[in-house]
């Protein structure tokens, strides 16, 4: 065989399996993170709706503050969207 051929089956063979460890993220992670989301997202509408009565509101449901509620898990996420927008004034 030829040294090439030996080297792009090497190399095949560390592509599937940088590619295997990759897609092992658990679902779990990933159905938390989803989770996380669509709870801080309903709260944050339910703050934007009735905190505009007393002028409290958070930003806009936007993919990026979902994110941010999703990482920091739901709840704490919204609080602290909240207090950078009564502290930044944003």
């Amino acid at each position: 065989m030829d040294f090439l051929v030996i080297v792009a089956y090497a190399a095949g063979v560390l592509f599937i399996y940088g590619l295997g460890r990759m897609l092992m993220i658990p679902l779990k992670v990933i159905f938390n993170l989803i989770v996380n989301a669509v709870i801080g997202g309903g709260v944050l509408l339910i703050i934007n709706f009735i905190g505009g009565y007393w002028g409290v509101s958070a930003w806009a449901l936007t993919p990026v503050t979902a994110l941010i509620v999703g990482l920091l898990g739901g709840v704490p996420g919204v609080i602290l969207l909240v207090g950078l927008r009564l502290l930044l004034g944003l």
